[in-house]
């Protein structure tokens, strides 16, 4: 299984980013999928989480209401729409499939991760 991640970048606080991460190398859509992100001095942090289907969803309590994942199992792709963007979001942040359908469960393959910076 490969993951690549990429939307990464410098924004303003406020400002959005949507990052993207395109799965191969086994059936997609069979699969939960997870953002995480871990800033420099800190543990990694589970940020968003989606079922195989899209329907069940997760949110850390510090980007609920501004973060949106979201799934094309047409395209093996998961998204991570970033609004109103925080200097406390800057972190490496990682897309990571599950070793089953839900999120809940462990995450079994990790993308290379892409840097978010917002600057104050």
């Amino acid at each position: 299984v490969q993951l690549q991640a990429c939307g990464g970048g410098l924004v303003q606080a406020g400002g959005s980013l949507r990052l993207s991460c395109a799965a191969s190398g086994r059936t997609f859509s069979s699969y939960a999928m997870g953002w995480f992100r871990q800033a420099p001095g800190k543990e990694r942090e589970f940020v968003a989480g989606i079922s195989k289907s899209g329907i069940s969803l997760y949110y850390a309590d510090s980007v609920k209401g501004r973060f949106r994942i979201s799934r094309d199992n047409a395209k093996n792709t998961v998204y991570l729409q970033m609004n109103s963007l925080k200097p406390e979001d800057t972190a490496v942040y990682y897309c990571a499939q599950s070793r089953s359908s839900s999120w809940r469960n462990d995450y079994d393959y990790w993308g290379q991760g892409t840097q978010v910076t917002v600057s104050s």
